[in-house]
């Protein structure tokens, strides 16, 4: 995204009426908003592609490539956020963020890169009124960054780095004493200590360097000095989960499986799992 596009989208973000509206968590971030206008609805758009989600405004229906919901209610019974200072590294939207609100944490602070993220979360965040803090950043700036956290989510991030290890690292570097850091990353499915390295790309996917089987992740904690490694549970990925449409004009799990073997990527590989960690 350019300056000019990015200046002015936030310029029209910032100018909405977001006074007196109401937030609602169930499976999707609901908003009642008392001054709905037609701006909303093409601000809306005009933020595609919504990756994670779903989100209500009134009768718009932000329909996410991913039910997020899905993963968020896997971590859910883990989930003992009140009073502490929470980390979303990773954060994208800020929908588990978001959803982390019912918790009563202390703080919620998430990181993301994307200015397209933070332009996001800004247009929800316009009617929320929520105290979350948002830094345009990646986990690479967690060593230096001026508070640590009792709780640290990284979700769907590890397997996108090309230094696994340091970024786990990073991760640990950011924790209080006594901490903890919930993890959802892609895994192959073998018993032994081996790692996945694709040629060009996986699942369509170009920047995704290494993906390890179980006891090969285990390692990666063990390296970056994690004392504890809780499996919370396994899941494939499937196209209930995440699916294309009309809100990111792109492809998605569908187009990225082999159409003759669901149970491989279109490269060949064995199709998408992911597995829930907690690491202390």
């Amino acid at each position: 995204m350019n300056n000019r596009a990015y200046d002015e989208l936030l310029s029209r973000i910032l100018k909405l009426n977001g006074d007196n509206c109401k937030l609602i968590l169930d499976d999707s971030v609901r908003l009642e908003i008392p001054n709905f206008s037609s701006e909303i609805s093409d601000i809306a758009i005009a933020l595609k592609p919504w990756r994670k989600g779903p989100f209500n405004l009134n009768e718009l229906f932000i329909d996410s490539e991913w039910r997020s919901f899905i993963k968020f209610n896997i971590l859910k019974p883990y989930l003992n956020l009140e009073g502490k200072s929470v980390a979303d590294v990773g954060c994208n939207n800020g929908y588990y963020m978001f959803k982390m609100l019912e918790y009563k944490p202390k703080s919620i602070t998430g990181f993301d890169p994307s200015e397209l993220a933070f332009l996001q979360f800004s247009f929800i965040n316009q009617f929320a009124k929520s105290d979350i803090k948002f830094e345009i950043a990646g986990v690479e700036s967690l060593p230096s960054y001026k508070m640590k956290f009792d709780t640290i989510f990284c979700l769907g991030v590890l397997y996108h780095r090309s230094d696994p290890i340091k970024c786990l690292k990073e991760l640990k570097s950011a924790m209080n004493l006594g901490g903890e850091v919930f993890i959802d990353t892609m895994y192959i499915d073998r018993d032994d200590e081996m790692v996945l390295s694709p040629n060009t790309s996986y699942s369509k996917i170009p920047n995704i360097s290494f993906i390890p089987s179980i006891k090969a992740l285990q390692n990666w904690t063990q390296r970056a000095k994690f004392k504890s490694f809780e499996i919370l549970a396994t899941k494939d990925t499937d196209i209930f989960e995440q699916r294309k449409t009309q809100w990111i004009d792109s492809q998605s799990l569908g187009d990225f499986l082999d159409p003759n073997d669901s149970s491989k990527t279109i490269e060949g590989y064995p199709a998408p799992k992911r597995i829930y960690i907690r690491l202390t």
